[in-house]
Protein backbone atom coordinates (compact mmCIF):
# COMPACT_ATOMS: atom_id res chain seq x y z
CA UNK A 1 0.00 0.00 0.00
CA UNK A 2 0.97 3.59 -0.25
CA UNK A 3 1.62 5.82 2.84
CA UNK A 4 -1.59 7.63 1.73
CA UNK A 5 -3.63 3.90 1.53
CA UNK A 6 -1.62 2.55 4.55
CA UNK A 7 -2.68 5.44 6.93
CA UNK A 8 -6.43 5.92 5.54
CA UNK A 9 -6.47 1.83 6.19
CA UNK A 10 -5.78 2.67 10.11
CA UNK A 11 -7.33 5.58 10.16
CA UNK A 12 -10.94 4.03 9.60
CA UNK A 13 -10.16 1.68 12.29
CA UNK A 14 -9.23 4.08 15.49
CA UNK A 15 -8.59 7.34 15.86
CA UNK A 16 -4.39 8.00 15.72
CA UNK A 17 -1.97 9.93 18.03
CA UNK A 18 0.50 12.35 16.93
CA UNK A 19 3.70 13.35 19.08
CA UNK A 20 3.76 16.22 21.23
CA UNK A 21 5.83 19.13 21.52
CA UNK A 22 9.76 18.77 20.79
CA UNK A 23 10.51 22.15 22.12
CA UNK A 24 9.04 21.76 25.47
CA UNK A 25 11.41 18.09 25.86
CA UNK A 26 14.28 20.16 24.33
CA UNK A 27 14.30 22.80 26.88
CA UNK A 28 14.00 20.71 29.78
CA UNK A 29 17.25 18.94 28.67
CA UNK A 30 19.36 22.44 29.73
CA UNK A 31 21.35 21.72 26.98
CA UNK A 32 24.51 23.99 25.88
CA UNK A 33 25.82 25.99 23.32
CA UNK A 34 27.81 23.10 23.11
CA UNK A 35 25.55 20.90 23.08
CA UNK A 36 23.81 22.45 20.36
CA UNK A 37 26.89 23.47 18.54
CA UNK A 38 28.94 20.21 18.04
CA UNK A 39 32.01 20.61 16.25
CA UNK A 40 30.37 22.10 13.18
CA UNK A 41 32.55 25.11 13.61
CA UNK A 42 29.99 27.81 12.22
CA UNK A 43 30.34 31.35 13.27
CA UNK A 44 27.18 31.84 15.22
CA UNK A 45 25.71 30.97 18.41
CA UNK A 46 23.43 28.03 18.33
CA UNK A 47 21.69 27.34 21.33
CA UNK A 48 18.41 27.19 20.79
CA UNK A 49 18.86 26.07 17.08
CA UNK A 50 16.83 23.09 18.31
CA UNK A 51 16.80 21.40 14.71
CA UNK A 52 20.75 21.51 13.90
CA UNK A 53 20.36 18.81 16.76
CA UNK A 54 19.66 16.03 14.58
CA UNK A 55 23.82 16.58 14.04
CA UNK A 56 25.26 17.33 16.75
CA UNK A 57 22.93 15.40 19.18
CA UNK A 58 21.06 12.77 17.74
CA UNK A 59 20.73 11.04 20.72
CA UNK A 60 18.39 13.76 22.13
CA UNK A 61 15.40 13.87 19.38
CA UNK A 62 15.89 9.90 19.29
CA UNK A 63 15.18 9.99 23.13
CA UNK A 64 12.51 11.92 22.13
CA UNK A 65 10.55 9.89 19.59
CA UNK A 66 11.12 6.86 21.86
CA UNK A 67 9.06 8.40 24.49
CA UNK A 68 6.08 9.57 22.08
CA UNK A 69 6.45 5.93 20.75
CA UNK A 70 6.27 4.89 24.46
CA UNK A 71 3.51 6.88 24.91
CA UNK A 72 1.17 5.62 22.40
CA UNK A 73 2.05 7.45 19.57
CA UNK A 74 1.03 6.55 15.74
CA UNK A 75 3.10 9.48 14.02
CA UNK A 76 5.93 11.11 14.81
CA UNK A 77 7.03 14.39 13.91
CA UNK A 78 10.61 15.00 12.27
CA UNK A 79 12.56 18.15 14.51
CA UNK A 80 12.66 20.13 11.36
CA UNK A 81 10.01 23.20 12.75
CA UNK A 82 12.56 25.96 11.43
CA UNK A 83 14.86 23.66 9.25
CA UNK A 84 14.65 26.08 6.45
CA UNK A 85 16.65 28.56 4.57
CA UNK A 86 15.30 31.62 5.97
CA UNK A 87 15.31 30.51 9.71
CA UNK A 88 18.57 28.72 9.58
CA UNK A 89 20.34 31.99 8.42
CA UNK A 90 19.72 33.57 11.77
CA UNK A 91 21.85 31.27 12.91
CA UNK A 92 24.55 30.99 9.96
CA UNK A 93 23.52 27.41 9.53
CA UNK A 94 21.48 28.06 6.08
CA UNK A 95 23.77 25.50 4.07
CA UNK A 96 23.25 22.44 6.82
CA UNK A 97 19.40 22.40 5.88
CA UNK A 98 19.75 19.36 3.34
CA UNK A 99 21.99 17.66 6.02
CA UNK A 100 19.61 19.07 8.78
CA UNK A 101 16.10 17.34 6.72
CA UNK A 102 17.69 14.23 6.08
CA UNK A 103 19.28 13.17 9.33
CA UNK A 104 15.88 14.50 11.29
CA UNK A 105 14.21 12.23 9.10
CA UNK A 106 16.27 9.15 8.85
CA UNK A 107 16.13 9.39 12.85
CA UNK A 108 12.66 9.32 12.88
CA UNK A 109 12.37 6.86 10.64
CA UNK A 110 14.79 4.28 12.42
CA UNK A 111 12.96 4.78 15.56
CA UNK A 112 9.30 4.56 14.00
CA UNK A 113 10.29 0.98 11.78
CA UNK A 114 11.32 0.05 15.43
CA UNK A 115 8.40 0.28 17.35
CA UNK A 116 5.56 -0.62 14.13
CA UNK A 117 8.20 -4.46 15.17
CA UNK A 118 5.04 -4.96 17.15
CA UNK A 119 2.69 -5.28 13.40
CA UNK A 120 1.44 -1.63 14.43
CA UNK A 121 2.20 0.76 11.44
CA UNK A 122 3.95 4.06 12.76
CA UNK A 123 4.42 7.16 10.50
CA UNK A 124 6.61 9.87 10.03
CA UNK A 125 5.13 13.58 9.39
CA UNK A 126 8.33 15.56 7.89
CA UNK A 127 7.30 18.76 9.54
CA UNK A 128 7.49 22.41 7.72
CA UNK A 129 7.08 25.78 10.08
CA UNK A 130 5.92 28.53 8.17
CA UNK A 131 8.88 30.18 8.92
CA UNK A 132 9.23 34.00 10.05
CA UNK A 133 7.84 35.62 6.40
CA UNK A 134 4.63 36.12 5.19
CA UNK A 135 3.54 36.72 1.48
CA UNK A 136 -0.01 38.37 2.61
CA UNK A 137 0.94 41.09 4.82
CA UNK A 138 3.85 43.49 5.44
CA UNK A 139 6.01 44.15 7.87
CA UNK A 140 6.58 47.29 7.57
CA UNK A 141 3.50 49.70 8.49
CA UNK A 142 4.40 52.40 6.23
CA UNK A 143 4.34 50.62 3.08
CA UNK A 144 1.86 48.00 2.97
CA UNK A 145 2.36 46.90 -0.42
CA UNK A 146 6.08 45.89 0.34
CA UNK A 147 7.16 42.09 1.16
CA UNK A 148 10.51 40.56 2.58
CA UNK A 149 9.98 37.65 0.03
CA UNK A 150 8.45 36.94 -2.81
CA UNK A 151 6.18 33.64 -3.99
CA UNK A 152 9.06 31.85 -5.77
CA UNK A 153 11.02 32.17 -2.86
CA UNK A 154 9.63 30.77 -0.50
CA UNK A 155 8.33 27.99 -2.78
CA UNK A 156 12.21 27.27 -3.50
CA UNK A 157 12.56 27.19 0.07
CA UNK A 158 9.57 25.14 1.05
CA UNK A 159 10.74 22.34 -1.89
CA UNK A 160 14.05 22.28 -0.72
CA UNK A 161 13.11 21.12 3.28
CA UNK A 162 10.61 18.92 1.53
CA UNK A 163 12.46 16.97 -0.87
CA UNK A 164 15.37 16.44 1.80
CA UNK A 165 12.51 15.09 4.42
CA UNK A 166 11.39 12.53 1.69
CA UNK A 167 14.81 12.09 0.94
CA UNK A 168 15.71 11.11 4.48
CA UNK A 169 12.43 8.22 4.85
CA UNK A 170 9.13 10.62 5.99
CA UNK A 171 5.76 9.60 4.99
CA UNK A 172 4.53 12.83 4.63
CA UNK A 173 4.77 16.48 4.34
CA UNK A 174 3.41 18.25 7.34
CA UNK A 175 2.52 21.94 6.88
CA UNK A 176 2.16 23.07 10.07
CA UNK A 177 1.45 26.25 12.26
CA UNK A 178 0.31 28.00 9.48
CA UNK A 179 -0.69 31.93 10.12
CA UNK A 180 -0.73 32.53 6.29
CA UNK A 181 -2.84 31.05 3.75
CA UNK A 182 -0.65 32.14 0.92
CA UNK A 183 2.48 30.37 2.58
CA UNK A 184 0.90 27.17 2.87
CA UNK A 185 0.15 27.26 -1.07
CA UNK A 186 3.63 27.80 -1.65
CA UNK A 187 4.48 25.01 0.31
CA UNK A 188 1.96 22.90 -1.58
CA UNK A 189 3.35 23.93 -4.81
CA UNK A 190 6.78 22.90 -3.29
CA UNK A 191 5.82 19.46 -2.31
CA UNK A 192 3.84 19.17 -5.84
CA UNK A 193 7.22 20.41 -7.57
CA UNK A 194 8.79 17.12 -5.28
CA UNK A 195 6.44 14.60 -6.75
CA UNK A 196 6.88 15.76 -9.72
CA UNK A 197 10.87 14.90 -9.92
CA UNK A 198 10.09 11.89 -7.98
CA UNK A 199 7.27 10.58 -10.25
CA UNK A 200 5.02 9.42 -7.06
CA UNK A 201 2.68 11.17 -4.46
CA UNK A 202 4.12 12.78 -1.52
CA UNK A 203 1.56 13.04 0.60
CA UNK A 204 0.34 16.47 2.36
CA UNK A 205 -0.81 17.42 5.92
CA UNK A 206 -2.28 21.20 6.76
CA UNK A 207 -2.53 22.32 10.25
CA UNK A 208 -3.65 25.99 10.46
CA UNK A 209 -3.30 27.61 13.67
CA UNK A 210 -5.40 30.67 14.95
CA UNK A 211 -4.37 34.02 16.20
CA UNK A 212 -7.35 35.83 17.67
CA UNK A 213 -10.56 33.86 19.45
CA UNK A 214 -12.82 34.71 16.41
CA UNK A 215 -11.15 31.83 15.00
CA UNK A 216 -9.20 33.36 12.04
CA UNK A 217 -5.49 32.92 11.06
CA UNK A 218 -3.15 36.52 10.66
CA UNK A 219 -3.99 36.56 7.21
CA UNK A 220 -7.46 36.68 7.87
CA UNK A 221 -8.93 33.40 7.52
CA UNK A 222 -11.75 31.40 9.18
CA UNK A 223 -11.00 27.77 9.58
CA UNK A 224 -14.12 27.48 6.61
CA UNK A 225 -12.22 30.08 4.20
CA UNK A 226 -8.72 27.96 4.96
CA UNK A 227 -10.50 24.68 3.90
CA UNK A 228 -11.70 25.94 0.95
CA UNK A 229 -8.39 27.74 -0.17
CA UNK A 230 -6.23 23.91 0.14
CA UNK A 231 -9.07 22.21 -0.79
CA UNK A 232 -7.61 21.83 -3.91
CA UNK A 233 -4.53 20.37 -2.99
CA UNK A 234 -6.59 16.76 -1.52
CA UNK A 235 -4.60 17.02 1.95
CA UNK A 236 -4.01 13.61 4.05
CA UNK A 237 -5.41 15.50 6.65
CA UNK A 238 -6.38 19.21 7.58
CA UNK A 239 -6.49 20.74 11.10
CA UNK A 240 -5.66 23.21 13.95
CA UNK A 241 -2.49 23.02 16.54
CA UNK A 242 -0.92 25.62 18.57
CA UNK A 243 -3.00 28.39 18.89
CA UNK A 244 -4.74 28.24 21.78
CA UNK A 245 -5.74 25.37 25.03
CA UNK A 246 -8.35 22.64 23.81
CA UNK A 247 -11.20 24.90 25.41
CA UNK A 248 -10.63 27.89 22.57
CA UNK A 249 -10.53 25.76 19.47
CA UNK A 250 -13.38 23.66 20.21
CA UNK A 251 -16.36 25.62 18.15
CA UNK A 252 -13.75 25.50 15.25
CA UNK A 253 -12.96 21.84 15.58
CA UNK A 254 -16.34 21.33 15.12
CA UNK A 255 -16.58 23.80 11.97
CA UNK A 256 -14.07 22.37 10.55
CA UNK A 257 -15.04 18.59 11.19
CA UNK A 258 -18.56 19.34 9.58
CA UNK A 259 -17.05 20.33 5.78
CA UNK A 260 -13.72 18.95 5.65
CA UNK A 261 -13.62 15.78 3.15
CA UNK A 262 -10.40 14.65 4.76
CA UNK A 263 -8.87 13.50 7.63
CA UNK A 264 -9.48 15.90 10.77
CA UNK A 265 -5.89 16.11 12.76
CA UNK A 266 -5.80 18.26 15.91
CA UNK A 267 -2.98 19.22 18.09
CA UNK A 268 -3.59 22.05 20.65
CA UNK A 269 -1.67 23.27 23.24
CA UNK A 270 -1.36 22.47 26.31
CA UNK A 271 -3.77 24.88 27.84
CA UNK A 272 -2.85 28.71 27.66
CA UNK A 273 0.96 29.39 28.91
CA UNK A 274 1.14 31.87 32.60
CA UNK A 275 2.73 34.83 33.15
CA UNK A 276 6.02 33.13 32.87
CA UNK A 277 5.34 31.42 29.36
CA UNK A 278 5.01 27.79 30.72
CA UNK A 279 2.20 25.89 30.49
CA UNK A 280 -0.09 24.40 33.61
CA UNK A 281 -2.36 22.30 32.08
CA UNK A 282 -1.94 18.37 33.73
CA UNK A 283 -2.22 16.09 30.99
CA UNK A 284 -5.14 14.52 32.19
CA UNK A 285 -7.20 18.00 31.78
CA UNK A 286 -6.12 18.07 27.99
CA UNK A 287 -6.96 14.73 27.43
CA UNK A 288 -10.42 15.12 28.75
CA UNK A 289 -10.81 18.05 26.88
CA UNK A 290 -9.98 16.46 23.26
CA UNK A 291 -11.78 13.80 24.58
CA UNK A 292 -15.10 15.81 24.08
CA UNK A 293 -13.70 15.55 19.60
CA UNK A 294 -13.35 12.43 20.21
CA UNK A 295 -16.65 11.34 21.78
CA UNK A 296 -18.63 13.68 19.05
CA UNK A 297 -17.19 11.95 15.86
CA UNK A 298 -14.98 14.96 15.06
CA UNK A 299 -11.36 13.88 14.65
CA UNK A 300 -9.17 11.20 13.49
CA UNK A 301 -6.31 12.55 14.45
CA UNK A 302 -5.27 13.82 18.02
CA UNK A 303 -2.09 14.73 20.01
CA UNK A 304 -0.33 18.22 21.57
CA UNK A 305 1.16 21.03 20.54
CA UNK A 306 3.41 23.41 23.10
CA UNK A 307 3.57 22.72 26.74
CA UNK A 308 2.73 18.92 25.61
CA UNK A 309 4.77 16.26 27.07
CA UNK A 310 4.92 12.51 26.58
CA UNK A 311 2.36 12.16 29.84
CA UNK A 312 0.29 14.40 28.18
CA UNK A 313 -0.03 11.77 24.76
CA UNK A 314 -0.32 8.67 26.94
CA UNK A 315 -3.10 10.64 28.49
CA UNK A 316 -4.60 11.85 25.17
CA UNK A 317 -3.88 7.59 23.93
CA UNK A 318 -5.70 6.75 26.74
CA UNK A 319 -8.95 9.12 26.47
CA UNK A 320 -8.59 8.28 22.58
CA UNK A 321 -9.05 3.99 22.71
CA UNK A 322 -12.15 2.23 22.07
CA UNK A 323 -13.85 5.62 20.53
CA UNK A 324 -14.55 5.52 16.98
CA UNK A 325 -12.89 7.61 14.77
CA UNK A 326 -14.74 10.54 12.47
CA UNK A 327 -16.22 9.15 9.10
CA UNK A 328 -14.17 10.74 6.03
CA UNK A 329 -16.73 11.67 3.70
CA UNK A 330 -15.95 10.87 0.32
CA UNK A 331 -14.93 12.58 -2.70
CA UNK A 332 -17.99 14.58 -4.32
CA UNK A 333 -18.95 14.26 -8.05
CA UNK A 334 -18.00 18.02 -8.51
CA UNK A 335 -14.22 17.25 -7.30
CA UNK A 336 -13.59 14.08 -9.18
CA UNK A 337 -15.19 15.98 -12.20
CA UNK A 338 -12.79 19.05 -11.32
CA UNK A 339 -9.88 16.35 -11.42
CA UNK A 340 -8.90 16.99 -7.57
CA UNK A 341 -8.17 13.70 -6.55
CA UNK A 342 -5.50 12.13 -4.94
CA UNK A 343 -2.21 12.70 -7.54
CA UNK A 344 -2.29 9.40 -9.63
CA UNK A 345 0.84 8.09 -11.77
CA UNK A 346 -0.08 8.03 -15.68
CA UNK A 347 0.07 4.53 -16.49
Amino acid sequence: MTPREQFLAEAAKRILIIDGAFGTEIQQRKLTEADYAGSLGLSKDQKGNNDILAITRPDVPEAIHRAYFEAGADIAETNTFSANRISQADYGAEHLVREINVESARLARRVADEFAADGRPRFVAGAIGPTNKTLSLSPDVNDPGFREIDWDELVDVYREQAAALVEGGADFILIETVFDTLNAKAGIMAVREVERELGREVPIMLSMTLTDLSGRNLSGHTVEAFWYAVRHARPLTIGLNCSFGATQLRPHVRALSAIADAAIMVYPNAGLPNELGQYDELPEETAALVKEWASAGQVNVLGGCCGSTPAHIAAIARAAKGLPPRKIPQLDAVTRLAGLEPFVMAA
